[in-house]
């Protein structure tokens, strides 16, 4: 193995040593110079001008002046002690305070002597305080230290060692006098030019000691796009390799199920794009290669009648289908409308959960390796050992995030060949997610709602209009509506205010009292039966009112429910929110949705809220969301390593991202093996990157 200079342990580095680098491995994985120079700052703070005390503004951030400290004390007693020192520049005087390191900081600070203090103003009155600011002597300042500089992230165990950010930038430094010469730019010549980068070495160098902000925003312009880029090639050639290799069953038949279904039993014309993503799907599973498609489809779009039609080509060609959901409640959603759909046809449906007894799960193996059920639908249930299939040929997966990799690599094992996936989501999946992590799926996007829907109405209150929203209620059920009422808590919780789902079961039964109103309740605690009984309940217009916890954010259908009220709506996250109003506004008259919330917002809570009741679109709601959350959250790999990104950031770097993935697809249409002299150091990088991880975003 050929090792360079940016391999050596980085104990090795002047400055480091056994312990700073113990701690340097421990609290930001970094182990070699390689690790160190990607550790990028998080801003820079220009420190090439003053400010006067006279001219400080209490909103404008960061301030920095040059001046004489006049006064030192320190006040109180004990764990109250702190340091307190007078500051003055002639224009005025700011308080400089620190609570911790008293006795040592006051040992070191000199009277009458110019410093140079940098910190975060804070007005009390007329005064400003500014609390442990960066103090340095003026007479020490070198000329290089007053341009940019970069500030880094850093922690309490770090800032034990001196490895505060002043510290990691000495390091830095360090490195940074031996880095020229030796960093390779894998990028071919053509590519910088046509571009307009600037050479890696030259942005790595920039990254750490820019000359100016212009050059600090085209070094991570640099960066940015190399991560993005070469993460775009391994998504590419992943793609490629899964249709070369890896063979598909052919479903070349479109015959009776399909046409008997289509022409007699359509319960509704198909949207335009519900046909487009159909022949999609035809012609995927038509040619012999593997299909691995994911289908984004907005709440109500009708996902589930596509997922069928293509379930019916794959009976047409002698195999059956399996559709796997993360909940026993979705799942059952997708047996009773399924059943529903075919109940006029010759097909044998089967539903498997934790739920289904011993004895009925023998007859569903013996029909499922007979052959005589045609279409399998079920939770995690479904991967176990026991059930095995005469001819599985298509597994649909709704909601794939919510399973684990191991889990849905299990479905493949079902067959000599893997059957053909449908992945569907009713999360709208911002573009730039979608392109980075389904990136070697094909994607179909189901853009347009069943005719006859009308946009839900979504209204934000605040807790003194709630007799407002209870006679709103009221005036719906006389109109024979029904009405959800979601709470996010079940049992009270000292740290957060949030309406307690009890306490608002008992209020809204008293406000809505028996006989003449039903009001239900479902949560997590209860049993699988008297969940489904409560359900029920609501499901055939018994009950009135469902007030429920976010069980039923996905999985149930009730076309007569017109009115989703989400309590403390401000703990829900849009993307919640947006499934939540998803659960009306499934019939053809006008349904509603009604946000509470205290009087307290933060500004995302805001953001949300306005969102939510400016726009009905998913993807607009899920671009809103990218900038709110970050994509780790969205797609819950924050904790995975699945984003191995140092700088580019999914949620602002869209254009990037779409720039990187172009240029992906140009290098491997002039160079499809990348077997150009040109191209010999992304071929080796990319090698690497394929041996070293995972492939997390392909069912397998």
């Amino acid at each position: 193995m050929v090792t360079t200079f940016l391999d050596t342990p980085i104990e090795y580095l002047k400055g480091v040593g056994p312990q700073k680098g113990d701690t340097l491995r421990k609290e930001l994985n970094i182990h070699q110079f390689r690790d160190l120079l990607l550790y990028f700052p998080f801003r820079y703070v220009d420190r090439s001008s003053y400010q006067t005390v006279g001219n400080i503004k209490n909103e404008e951030g960061f301030v920095q002046l040059k001046g004489k400290i006049t006064q030192i004390q320190e006040v109180g007693k004990g764990r109250g002690k702190r340091l307190s020192a007078q500051f003055s520049d002639g224009t005025g005087a700011v308080e400089l305070t620190w609570f911790k390191g008293v006795s040592y900081i006051k040992n070191q600070l000199k009277p009458n002597i110019e410093y140079r203090v940098y910190g975060k103003p804070k007005a009390y009155g007329l005064k400003y305080s500014i609390a442990h600011p960066e103090l340095e002597l003026v007479e020490n300042l070198k000329g290089e230290e007053l341009g940019l500089q970069p500030v880094y992230h850093t922690g309490e165990h770090l800032t034990r060692k001196n490895l505060h950010s002043k510290g990691i930038q000495t390091i830095i430094k360090n490195l940074l006098v031996d880095i020229p010469g030796k960093i390779n730019d894998p990028l071919p010549s053509w590519l910088i030019q046509e571009l307009n980068l600037i050479p890696r070495e030259l942005a790595l160098l920039n990254m750490h000691a820019p000359k100016d902000m212009q050059m600090a925003k085209k070094a991570a312009l640099r960066v940015k796009f190399d991560e993005l880029f070469f993460l775009q090639l391994e998504l590419l050639t992943r793609k490629k390799i899964t249709q070369n290799k890896i063979k598909g069953y052919v479903f070349d038949a479109v015959g009776d199920a399909f046409n008997t279904f289509f022409k007699e039993h359509l319960p509704f014309t198909l949207t335009n794009a519900q046909k487009r993503v159909v022949k999609e799907i035809r012609k995927d599973m038509g040619t012999g290669k593997h299909m691995n498609r994911l289908l984004q489809g907005d709440v109500g779009s009708g996902k589930t009648l596509v997922a069928l039609l293509a379930a019916l080509i794959g009976i047409d060609n002698n195999f059956q289908i399996c559709l796997m959901a993360p909940t026993e409640i979705l799942a059952n959603q997708h047996f009773q409308t399924i059943s529903e759909f075919l109940s006029k046809m010759d097909l044998h449906v089967a539903l498997l959960t934790g739920s289904v007894k011993q004895s009925e799960r023998k007859i569903i193996h013996a029909d499922l390796e007979s052959g005589r059920t045609h279409i399998l639908i079920g939770t995690h249930a479904l991967i176990e050992p026991k059930v095995k299939f005469k001819n599985l040929g298509l597994a649909i997966i709704d909601e794939q995030h919510r399973f684990g990799v191991a889990q849905r690599a299990k479905l493949w094992k079902k067959n000599t060949l893997p059957p053909h996936v449908l992945v569907m989501t009713a999360t709208p999946i911002p573009r730039t997610l979608a392109l980075t992590f389904y990136g070697d799926l094909d994607v179909s996007v189901i853009d347009e709602l069943p005719p006859g829907r009308k946009a839900i109405q979504t209204r934000h209150y605040f807790e003194s209009s709630r007799l407002k929203v209870f006679k709103f209620i009221e005036n719906e059920i006389k109109l024979g509506r029904q009405v959800y009422i979601v709470y996010p808590l079940i049992e009270e919780s000292e740290k957060m205010d949030y309406a307690n789902l009890m306490e608002g079961y008992d209020s809204i039964s008293r406000r809505f009292p028996r006989p003449d109103y039903n009001v239900s309740i479902v949560h997590g605690k209860m049993s699988a039966e008297t969940k489904e009984f409560e359900m029920q309940q609501f499901v055939k217009g018994i009950t009135n009112i469902m007030v429920a916890t976010t069980v039923i954010e996905v999985g149930v259908n009730v076309p007569n429910a017109s009115v989703m009220i989400v309590e403390s709506a401000e703990k829900f996250g849009l993307s919640q929110l947006h499934q939540l109003r998803g659960r009306v506004g499934r019939g053809a008259k006008q349904s509603y949705c009604v946000l509470m919330t205290g009087y307290k917002l933060g500004e995302n809570a805001k953001k949300r809220m306005e969102t939510m009741v400016r726009t009905n679109d998913g993807f607009e709601i899920s671009e809103v969301d990218l900038k709110l959350r970050g994509p780790g959250d969205i797609m819950g790999t924050k904790q995975s390593g699945v984003l191995d990104l140092k700088l580019a950031d999914l949620a602002k770097d869209g254009q990037i991202v779409s720039l990187a993935r172009d240029k992906a697809r140009y290098l491997f249409e002039m160079d499809p093996r990348l077997e150009k002299p040109e191209h010999q150091d992304i071929a080796n990088i990319l090698r690497n990157i394929l041996k070293s991880k995972p492939n997390w975003s392909r069912i397998s």
